[in-house]
């Protein structure tokens, strides 16, 4: 289980220039309006965004830290999403959603594959007849590449991080090694570590455990475009829908 206690209130900072936007985006292309579920929401940017655009929206985290987070947000921006704590591997809303998303490499998180299996499957569970899932991932290329044997490194007024990411001990995995160092009430700086581990897959394992689920017209994208993925995408994007009832 990932420790986000004091994670959480400096996730905004680390990912202020992440493309909340452009994931919003993709929902906003499939359906014009809905109930949408929102799984790995953590500090509910793509939530709010949804919400803000009129869907009805229920956001779920493993991490109460950051949906606190998340719905402080809520509570300020006076929009009514409703956040449930539960880890996607168990999910249990009792409802019926139009869109599923998980955005925000939030499934790599799943680092074995019976859990992403898991989590498909109850994506699906939760998706009215012809609703959709949006999910993306990051590539082998990004992990092995862009990420393993690589330190990033930020210095802010009141926050500074060092983050180095190594191997794994299985195929497609990333160890991330962060150290924070905040800013307290009495200015000084308080250092704090956190261990991330990813895990992504082969396109054509995705593309398995979707059928699986009972996925159909599957559509496989990359980086925020219409391409098909090719050898140096970042980030792969799955659309893949529930069959209408008969």
């Amino acid at each position: 289980m990932l420790s986000y206690e004091r994670f959480s209130y400096v996730y905004d900072r680390l990912m202020e220039d992440a493309p909340y936007d452009e994931w919003a985006k993709l929902v906003m292309n499939e359906r014009k309006a809905g109930k949408v579920l929102d799984l790995g929401c953590g500090t509910g940017e793509c939530s709010i965004r949804l919400a803000e655009a009129g869907y009805d929206v229920t956001a779920v985290d493993l991490s109460e830290h950051m949906l606190s987070v998340a719905q402080e947000k809520a509570i300020a921006s006076k929009l009514p999403i409703q956040f449930i704590q539960q880890d996607m591997r168990e999910l249990e809303t009792g409802d019926l959603y139009d869109v599923v998303t998980i955005f925000c490499d939030s499934l790599n998180y799943v680092t074995d594959r019976e859990g992403v299996q898991s989590v498909l499957n109850r994506a699906f569970t939760h998706l009215k007849p012809g609703g959709v899932l949006l999910f993306d991932v990051h590539s082998l290329y990004k992990m092995d590449h862009l990420f393993i044997g690589q330190t990033f490194a930020d210095n802010q007024e009141d926050v500074s991080y060092i983050w180095h990411s190594f191997a794994g001990e299985e195929s497609g995995a990333v160890e991330h090694e962060l150290s924070f160092f905040l800013e307290n009430e009495d200015g000084l700086y308080e250092r704090f570590d956190e261990i991330h581990l990813q895990r992504t897959f082969e396109i054509d394992e995705y593309i398995t455990w979707l059928s699986y689920s009972g996925f159909t017209a599957l559509s496989i994208t990359a980086d925020f475009t219409e391409e098909e993925p090719f050898d140096s995408a970042e980030r792969i994007f799955f659309k893949a829908f529930k069959p209408q009832k008969g």
